[in-house]
């Protein structure tokens, strides 16, 4: 300051006062705002004589320093005096130019409006500060979106926050989940419960439902409801005390939950959600029977079938109930059965639904039914709904919430218990269950009645072929076809799984279940018979020709004329003359006629009705394309969660061993029990470590998945120990797997238990490993936005 003092006032025709005074708004501008922008010039210096005194200062290496400040460029000190000329505008009249542009939503205008006024005195008042972040955030725009959550950030780590009001937060919040931001929205409710700014649960559930449209902001959400209701578990807040009010109205309720658990259903994060339900009892939240019937999904997902038996009395005992909610639980409990091989179990139901949609279609109650509906058989509002109204409904509510406009800030900030927020929670929240409901492929309903549909009846076919049980196979079908009555005996679903097992070349199979059709006295057509011995004849399998013609006429079937055709070339190409004339004599003697049997082939191709696969093509594909179904892994599987959630771990461990040692290969469930079991004992990490070499090993071996839930708690649980190097490998894994990480949670994780780490100077002396850890945690905290 000294240097510039010595300058010639009188070449710039200014007092040393107004100098000094300059100099010291400058110096103050620069220190205040730390990422300055590029000034726009408003005024130039007047006279000839400004001019050329700025000139010949221009030739003196006079430059300034700010020592504490952020500034460290050398700048001329003609450059610093237009600069300085430039700000010395009136910062009322810049603050009275920047609220006329917002209120006009002239947002460029406004925007760099602001941007002087951060040169010239930092962050505008309060009151400007929220209404330019609000007017940003109705625009919807992400590119203002994105300015105005720079804004909070730059507050906020300037220590600044308190400049922002709670009500424009959530709305920016809203925004931003609104336009798929859901990082930053998740931020922003983040930080406001770090500062003490609890957003209401009717607020939050909103962006939570935003949120759960897509796959990683569902996976947040989650995170989310978790890190909320942590908050409030084996009641830490106490709700008696008054000063508790804002951050009770905090507390996740059934709709915050319902919203994160439908998400998880949607995009696979079934493990995530059963930690969400095991929280729910020690928050003291109860169920109502949307969320039971999200937890029936959960528990189908997860194979916990024994939870959905118990989940079974509540419905029973609830009165409030629909018909599509029932008809999700039994897909549901139907599918549990399937994956845990109970045949006997999932045939029973099936059976059951059959005798009450009899019941219930010869019933007077019926016909009272029928009379509620319109000509079109459609559903009055007074009873149940048919299918096509229902999937008119799912329809409608897929496009409801994105057409509906942002409510202005100004409407927001009048509803101050957010109870338009909650309606539209509980609007995205249907979204979320109508997108669900297009799942359910085992059941369906005909006027409010269950029926099983053909996408059961060949999962349960297909399961009882693998098993060999084709005695049992036909005993069911036969008396799912009495209470059905197909339309002929060629049309029954007994022949489309024998041709299916003819076309796939599974001829024994087919053969078994004609005998046990025979032996049960079921009738079937020619046409099966025919196409099994063409098949055999193909093979030239002599031995089950013969016994399958004994058979076809012990059942008292004529073959038609293409069969004999075949038998009679087959003979004559095993130059078996007598044996194709003795045919051909039976063939005349028996007045066989050229039949109107359809080829099979042709059946295959015209298996269908108005576009839509056939039984028989359906079966086929599943029969293709199915996996084959380890139902011990999921016994094994529960048996690990059970030790694992109780803490019983080497129990666990003795179960992990027995199940590998019966040849059972476990995977990411099992490995994903193990890990949150060690994690909640606490201090295992050697054993998680273990762990993921094995997890490594098995997946070179047998090709096991490595998904979002098991990497993220395996990353949680090495971040947590210490263990950058595995963090770091479990990071790659992640990210070449395009899967989302939440660097937020790993951040804090780091600043909780690691702040301190490898932060003073380097030692002179390290072995190599202690080299290789300290570079593996500088890794990761260049990766957390630490460094």
């Amino acid at each position: 300051m000294m240097s510039l003092r010595k300058l010639s006032y009188h070449t710039l025709g200014l007092s040393s006062p107004f100098i000094d005074s300059l100099v010291c708004s400058y110096l103050r501008t620069s220190k205040v705002f730390k990422y300055p922008f590029l000034a726009e010039w408003s005024c130039r210096p007047s006279g000839q004589s400004i001019h050329v005194s700025l000139m010949n200062l221009r030739k003196q290496k006079n430059s300034l320093r700010i020592q504490h400040g952020v500034v460290h460029s050398f700048m001329p000190f003609s450059t610093m005096v237009g600069t300085i000329l430039v700000q010395a505008r009136d910062p009322g009249m810049l603050c009275e130019e920047l609220e006329n542009a917002i209120q006009e939503s002239r947002l460029s205008d406004a925007w760099n409006l602001h941007e002087k006024h951060m040169q010239m005195e930092g962050f505008p008042r309060k009151s400007i500060l929220n209404k330019l972040v609000t007017v940003l955030a109705e625009s919807l725009d992400i590119q203002w979106l994105e300015k105005a959550y720079g804004l909070f950030e730059q507050a906020f780590e300037e220590h600044k926050q308190n400049l922002f009001e709670k009500d424009a937060l959530i709305y920016l919040s809203l925004c931003l989940a609104r336009c798929g931001l859901f990082v930053p929205a998740s931020t922003l409710l983040r930080k406001l419960i770090e500062m003490e700014q609890f957003p209401p649960v009717r607020a939050w559930s909103a962006v939570l439902g935003y949120m759960s449209q897509t796959s990683p902001g569902a996976y947040l959400a989650a995170e989310l409801v978790l890190e909320i209701g942590y908050l409030f578990q084996d009641g830490r807040v106490d709700p008696r005390k008054k000063s508790n009010d804002p951050i009770i109205a905090m507390k996740p309720n059934t709709t915050a939950f319902n919203v994160a658990l439908a998400g998880c259903l949607l995009f696979g994060t079934t493990r995530k959600a059963e930690q969400l339900l095991d929280m729910m009892p020690r928050i003291d939240l109860k169920a109502d029977t949307t969320l039971l019937i999200t937890m029936a999904h959960i528990y189908d997902r997860n194979g916990r079938r024994e939870e959905l038996r118990k989940l079974k009395r509540q419905l029973d005992e609830s009165y409030n109930v629909t018909d599509d909610l029932f008809l999700q639980f039994y897909n549901c409990l139907l599918s549990s059965h399937l994956k845990f091989g109970d045949l006997e179990s999932a045939s029973q139901m099936v059976l059951e639904m059959l005798q009450k949609a009899r019941k219930a279609q010869n019933s007077i109650g019926v016909s009272t039914l029928f009379s509620e509906t319109d000509g079109n058989g459609n559903r009055s509002s007074h009873g149940h709904v048919s299918v096509e109204d229902l999937n008119h409904k799912k329809q409608g509510a897929l496009n409801l919430i994105s057409q509906q406009p942002i409510v202005s800030y100004e409407t927001f900030c009048r509803d101050r218990k957010f109870l338009k927020l909650e309606v539209e929670a509980k609007e995205l929240l249907d979204r979320l269950i109508c997108k669900l409901q297009t799942q359910v492929e085992l059941v369906t309903t005909e006027h409010g009645i269950l029926q099983p549909t053909e996408a059961l009846y060949v999962k349960l076919v297909r399961a009882f072929l693998e098993v060999g049980r084709t005695k049992d196979l036909v005993e069911f079908l036969f008396k799912v076809e009495r209470q059905d009555s197909p339309l002929s005996a060629d049309s029954s679903v007994l022949v489309n799984v024998i041709n299916s097992c003819i076309l796939l070349g599974r001829l024994d199979q087919a053969h078994d279940l004609l005998d046990e059709m025979r032996l049960a006295g079921i009738r079937t057509g020619s046409s099966v018979y025919s196409s099994l011995l063409k098949a055999y004849i193909n093979e030239n399998r002599t031995g089950e020709i013969t016994s399958l013609l004994r058979d076809a006429r012990k059942a008292g079937i004529q073959l038609d004329a293409s069969c004999y055709d075949a038998l009679i070339e087959s003979r004559v190409l095993q130059k078996d003359t007598l044996g194709a004339l003795s045919l051909f004599k039976e063939m005349k003697v028996d007045k066989v006629k050229r039949s109107n049997h359809q080829e099979f082939d042709v059946l295959v191709k015209g298996c269908s009705e108005n576009g839509e696969p056939g039984l028989m093509t359906k079966l086929l594909q599943e029969i293709k394309e199915g996996e084959r179904v380890n139902y011990g892994v999921h016994d094994w599987n529960n048996v690990i969660h059970f030790f694992c959630k109780k803490r019983l771990m080497p129990d666990a461990e003795k179960a992990y061993k027995k199940m590998r040692s019966l040849g059972h290969a476990p995977n990411a469930q099992t490995f994903h029990s193990l890990v949150m079991g060690y994690a909640a004992v606490g201090g295992k990490y050697t054993e998680v470590t273990e762990l993921w070499g094995q997890m490594k090993s098995i997946a070179y071996v047998s090709g096991m998945q490595f998904d979002q839930e098991l990497l993220d708690a395996v990353l949680y649980t090495f971040v947590r120990g210490g263990f950058f190097n595995r963090a770091n490998e479990v990071i790659e894994m992640l990210e070449k797997g395009n899967m989302f990480i939440d660097k937020y949670k790993y951040r804090n994780l780091f600043l909780k238990y690691h702040k301190t780490m490898y932060k003073g100077k380097v030692p002179k002396f390290q072995t190599e490993s202690q080299m290789n850890k300290r570079e593996a945690a500088l890794n990761f905290k260049k990766w957390v936005g630490l460094t």
